[in-house]
């Protein structure tokens, strides 16, 4: 089993296209997983013009690249979320509009509909994204919760899914849910309770990104164990936990970087992350689709880091044993 190893484009939205399909071709990635920002990937032309996807798969064609995923974060955030001014700069013009919450959502989720049948149009079956929360606000409980609030936040949640899979399943594509801090699932228990909401649909499962379960103590390796059949993709990205006694794991309201924070992304291998078993563990549920790498980290030049990401993720995954390993000890017959 060979792996493709891919970049996530969504940090390098600042760069055209073509210069980043050129870079990413050089430095010898298999692949891009297309982020719906910047002119990566722009939904509504894939659906209005019709040669857009076949120019968009010539362009990475040209530096010997593929596409297996569409990254759809920023607007599924606004899918779920209690809308407020973080999002408008987040947001396309057209989705955020008038600025009314309401409608804001329901643009947003008309408009992962359309991912859905862009990807199809592409030629892909993959979207990754977040569904943002109703309930995340209420993570601390105090004031003490009403723990049927948060039902109900789950149950909001496949309200507002529910017609948008509908869409997925007729295209033949599926969602693939980043799990995540601010997002309806951010852990085992709460990734349960989501798939459980959604009636375990099978359009519906699980973009992997260690690098949010390692900061929260999780291990990563038995998580992709528990939820084999929705693992559909493999982001991989690190965290670093600092953890003296003055930094917090709460990240105290610093930005990525700042020296007291009690954590931080860092670049695959920098990090927290016990890769190894993560692979074997992708390995033993069969996973063989993409490794695609998020690249984040505030400490380190991010060309570099993308190439050196590369090399790490090129020496430490391995393809499982075909055979025992003591079987040439035993006799024949």
């Amino acid at each position: 089993m060979s792996r493709p190893v891919t970049l996530f484009t969504g940090q390098w939205a600042d760069l055209p296209l073509e210069e980043l399909a050129a870079k990413a071709g050089e430095w010898s990635f298999d692949g891009l997983e297309l982020a719906c920002w910047g002119d990566h990937f722009e939904v509504e032309r894939a659906l209005s013009e019709p040669d857009y996807c076949a120019k968009k798969r010539a362009l990475l064609e040209r530096h010997g690249l593929s596409c297996f995923a569409l990254g759809a974060h920023l607007v599924g955030q606004a899918v779920c979320d209690r809308i407020d001014s973080r999002h408008r700069g987040t947001l396309p013009e057209e989705i955020w509009g008038e600025g009314d919450e309401a409608r804001i959502r329901g643009r947003a989720a008309e408009r992962l509909k359309d991912t859905a049948r862009a990807a199809a149009a592409l030629g892909i079956s993959l979207v990754t994204g977040f569904s943002g929360s109703p309930i995340w606000h209420r993570l601390y409980s105090f004031p003490p919760n009403d723990f049927d609030e948060i039902e109900r936040g789950y149950a909001e949640f496949a309200e507002r899914f529910d017609p948008i899979m509908d869409v997925f399943e007729a295209e033949g594509v599926r969602f693939c849910l980043e799990v995540h801090p601010t997002e309806i699932a951010y852990d085992f228990v709460t990734t349960h309770k989501a798939l459980a909401a959604i009636g375990h649909r099978q359009a519906f499962g699980i973009n992997l990104d260690p690098s949010h379960l390692a900061h929260q103590f999780l291990d990563p390796a038995a998580f992709a164990i528990e939820f084999q059949e929705r693992i559909y993709h493999v982001h991989v990205k690190d965290s670093k936990k600092r953890l003296d006694g003055r930094r917090s794991i709460l990240a105290s309201h610093l930005d990525f970087g700042q020296a007291e924070r009690g954590w931080d992304f860092v670049s695959p291998g920098h990090g927290d992350v016990d890769f190894e078993s993560l692979f074997r563990a992708l390995n033993r549920i069969g996973y063989s689709g993409p490794l695609s790498i998020e690249w984040e980290d505030s400490g380190m030049e991010r060309e570099w880091g993308a190439k050196d990401a590369l090399a790490f993720v090129r020496r430490t995954d391995f393809a499982p044993s075909t055979v025992a390993f003591d079987a040439a000890m035993q006799r024949n017959g």
